[in-house]
């Protein structure tokens, strides 16, 4: 049974331990690079986009529509001799298969793979009660017999190599085993399972849809073992969860038709079992199966009312927010979840087992939204996440200090800036006379020392200002410029090489001084209250100085993106709501913006110089903002060789405060990204986030490396004329 870390410590315990086991490493890591090739093929001419969007209409429908589906789905069923059952608990649904079981004289019982079942834990409890219960699919029969769960939703025994497959397999039949002969392995397998068919009375599966308007199940499976399961034992018990039910078998084909490519990259599955209704068994002696059907609730339709958190029961369970995760790509299922693993596991694990099983594991989210763009059901998972600690923080009795403290500093921008400022005092000591700290006591922040860190400025930008601003002999266009917190106080000559591109491009600028933090950090600690008291701050101070700009501008895509995406949500008043919207309307990234100007006849004023540049794309940019081609385009417009890295688009790790929390996490992502950059051979490394800045470029100067890491800004501006 899968245990969960009781608090941070002994989770941040438990990664290390994970990040030392390169074999893990080196499987995740290959696994997650042919996984996106695979599934690129598979959607080869196919609109996902518009395909997501029709299930995911679907699937809100169907959830919205859960009692009637039921109902529905019920009486068609039992139509066809099925008996169907519906259970409140986990406790409930394992009493009733046991029940089932008593009843039909059944003690061998075969199952199929079913994330349904981990979650009530029914294999612990059949086994307790007497009952000899085998698993059926090769991964979860090999992790059955050496007591692991699942580390995958789709591959269960995705953490163990060959040899130690060869040493359970060896175990187990009391004989050696060879470990390089894989074809041995399955052989045997397939013989001591072929046998366990044979002699059950009962099987037991799940199922990945059922539909309401036949009584029909649909199961999706990969291996034989499944319609075996089904069909050769004379009772089969479909073990399926409450948000499985569809209206018909259009929505079931679309699921179908998404499910293989987002899970594994294939076409579609090997298997793909239709079951309607009680079927004839030993063939014409005119007996049939017995079938039952066991739903689970166990917290669905409690969820299905939430508002919010309905939103998790459109998932149908293709495993692909893992696929794509790359703290999941670091560690694993068994440290990325409960009994669910993944993105959709840190909120389900709250609902279905618990606060306490989720209080750790669920801040170990980068919102790199990596997951959320893969996702066929168009769940806003990060957000989610965020959400579901939210609700682990409400049930305490005290918020944890780092919270109360950012909520008392982020409402107030006086009291946040000036604290900024003196936290230069802070530093002194500790820098070099190039503005960088290398090297920290061991006391203060000893676990950052895999990068260096930049200093506070000592004029920050709205301190600029005045002489910064650009005066073009002829505007074209004005615009208001969005700062950012680590512009403003760490990076202000990103800024201001911003203000000179805009100079040469004709765009004059208004900076409306009230401005703070765009409010990301407190979001991501949970603080709605103070996010949404931030958000109101920007507002009002944009509203004051900038109502004749069409176009809010910012350097930070962090700040772009969250603006864009939450302020809106942050809002439960119509009419705010609508203010906070038409603010997030005007808002556009910097690299955007010029590359929109530069398209419109204003190329020239750069000189080309030919040197080489690859590019980092911020998580915020090419997922939140869905912003891809334009920077790439831009550096190729200014006359720069674009060289394209590797994982252009996965994390560099610092995730905000994240990289504080999870510094293990965030190390093993910059080491990642540095050596992919500095396979490129490039001269120089941009990106479009201050952020990421502050992490690349003092990741390059822990390793002494050449590659000079810029921001867009400062790129552009090195080659204007």
């Amino acid at each position: 049974m899968q245990v969960s870390p009781k608090d941070i410590r002994e989770y941040r315990r438990q990664l290390k331990k994970a990040l030392e086991n390169d074999f893990l490493r080196k499987t995740l890591d290959n696994f997650a690079l042919s996984y996106m090739e695979a599934r690129e093929r598979a959607f080869e001419g196919i609109d996902f986009d518009e395909l997501r969007l029709k299930l995911s209409s679907a699937r809100r429908s169907a959830v919205e529509r859960l009692e009637e589906l039921y109902i529905g789905f019920k009486e068609k069923a039992e139509e066809r001799g099925a008996v169907v059952y519906r259970a409140s608990t986990a406790q409930e649904a394992n009493e009733i298969i046991d029940r089932i079981a008593r009843e039909t004289g059944t003690n061998h019982i075969v199952k199929s793979k079913s994330m349904t079942a981990e979650e009530i834990f029914l294999n612990v409890y059949l086994g307790k009660r007497g009952y000899r219960v085998v698993e059926t699919d090769l991964g979860e029969w090999i992790i059955q017999l050496c007591g692991h769960s699942p580390s995958h939703m789709v591959m269960p025994a995705i953490h163990l190599c060959r040899r130690d497959v060869a040493k359970i397999f060896q175990k187990y039949t009391g004989e050696p085993i060879d470990s390089e002969d894989i074809g041995e392995m399955v052989a045997l397998a397939r013989r001591e399972l072929r046998r366990e068919f044979i002699n059950a009375q009962m099987g037991i599966s799940g199922a990945n849809f059922a539909i309401a308007e036949t009584g029909t199940l649909g199961i999706v499976t990969n291996e034989g073992n499944g319609r075996l399961v089904t069909t050769l034992p004379p009772v089969h018990v479909v073990l399926v969860g409450l948000e499985k039910l569809v209206p018909d078998t259009k929505t079931a084909l679309q699921i179908l038709k998404l499910l293989p490519r987002n899970a594994t990259g294939q076409v579609i599955s090997t298997y793909v079992t239709w079951i309607s209704g009680a079927v004839p068994w030993k063939g014409d002696s005119g007996e049939h199966k017995k079938l039952y059907i066991v739903f689970l609730d166990n917290g669905r339709t409690q969820i299905a009312r939430d508002p919010l958190f309905g939103e998790a029961l459109l998932c149908i369970r293709c495993g692909a927010c893992a696929n794509v995760c790359p703290v999941y790509r670091l560690v694993g299922g068994h440290n990325y979840g409960h009994v669910y693993i993944g993105a959709i596991g840190l909120i389900l694990t709250f609902f279905y087992h618990g606060p306490e099983k989720d209080e750790a594991i669920v801040r170990n989210c980068l919102n790199c939204q990596a997951c959320k763009e893969v996702c066929p059901a168009g769940i806003d998972l990060p957000y989610l996440i965020k959400e579901t600690y939210g609700k682990i923080l409400e049930r305490r009795s005290k918020r944890p200090a780092k919270n109360l403290i950012l909520a008392r500093i982020l409402r107030d921008r006086r009291l946040f800036h000036f604290l900024l400022k003196q936290a230069r005092l802070l530093q002194k000591p500790f820098a070099d006379s190039d503005g960088m700290i290398r090297h920290l006591p061991l006391f203060f922040m000893k676990e950052q020392t895999f990068r260096s860190l930049p200093v506070i400025t000592e004029r920050p930008f709205r301190d600029r200002w005045a002489s910064a601003a650009p005066r073009p002999a002829k505007a074209k266009e004005k615009v208001a410029f969005f700062v950012g917190c680590l512009i403003d106080f760490v990076y202000p000559e990103q800024a201001e090489e911003a203000m000179k591109i805009f100079d040469k491009l004709g765009v004059s600028a208004v900076f409306p001084e009230e401005q703070s933090c765009c409010g990301l950090p407190a979001l991501m600690e949970s603080e709605k209250e103070t996010a949404r008291a931030v958000a109101l701050q920007n507002i009002e101070a944009f509203a004051k100085h900038a109502t004749d700009c069409r176009r809010i501008v910012t350097l930070c895509a962090s700040c772009a993106s969250h603006i864009k995406e939450n302020y809106p949500r942050l809002f439960d008043k119509p009419d705010d709501r609508k203010m906070a919207k038409k603010f997030a309307e005007k808002i556009i990234d910097f690299s955007s913006f010029v590359c929109e100007i530069v398209q419109n006849g204003q190329s020239s004023v750069f000189n080309p110089s030919g040197e080489s540049v690859t590019y980092h794309a911020p998580c915020h940019l090419c997922r939140g903002l869905k912003v891809k081609e334009a920077p790439k385009k831009l550096i190729v417009d200014a006359g720069y060789n674009y060289v394209m890295c590797p994982e252009e688009e996965v994390c560099c790790g610092l995730g905000g405060s994240y990289s504080m929390e999870f510094p293990e996490i965030s190390r093993e992502l910059l080491e990642k990204k540095l050596v992919n950059v500095e396979s490129t051979g490039a001269k120089y490394l941009v990106t479009d986030c201050p952020g990421c800045v502050l992490q690349l470029r003092g990741g390059m100067d822990r390793r002494g490396n050449p590659v000079q890491v810029l921001h867009m800004a400062e790129l552009l501006s090195r080659a204007l004329k």
